[in-house]
């Protein structure tokens, strides 16, 4: 039986294999702590954790406060590549770090379908959300919780 912290590594790992130029993907809550993480060692997993939160709650502020709306997502480009991030609902975000040549179009669609995905597995009531011990690499234990 796969655990529920698997399932998350691998849509993040599905992700990040499914988009060209994207280098890291995370999974965490809106306050910025790490549920999963599928990185190339280019950023911390937990520091892009919390500072794709902070830029997605930058976001959802200003849109609040500019009458825009709910967010959906955020794009950042820089000379060397993008920060993207991509809401799922109120309790949890997909954070992305990509290359120059990431293929945003591409990604916008594939975060679409791994959203529902990831926020199915976030959101289901199962025996191992509570089992302690089934953590896997690059993910801390406890914050699945956290995102809820």
């Amino acid at each position: 039986m796969t655990t529920r912290k698997a399932q998350l590594a691998a849509e993040a790992r599905t992700l990040r294999n499914r988009v060209v130029g994207v280098t890291d993907v995370v999974v965490a809550s809106v306050d910025g702590l790490l549920i999963t993480a599928e990185t190339d060692d280019t950023a911390e997993p937990e520091s892009l954790a919390a500072l794709t939160a902070a830029t997605l709650n930058i976001a959802r502020r200003a849109g609040s406060m500019t009458s825009r709306g709910l967010l959906h997502h955020t794009v950042s480009r820089f000379t060397d590549g993008y920060l993207v991030t991509h809401t799922l609902g109120e309790m949890a975000l997909i954070g992305v770090l990509g290359d120059a040549g990431m293929d945003i179009a591409r990604l916008h669609t594939e975060t679409q379908a791994s959203a529902q995905r990831i926020t199915t597995l976030l959101t289901e009531t199962s025996a191992d959300a509570a089992a302690p011990g089934n953590a896997s690499a690059g993910q801390t234990d406890g914050t699945e919780e956290g995102a809820r």
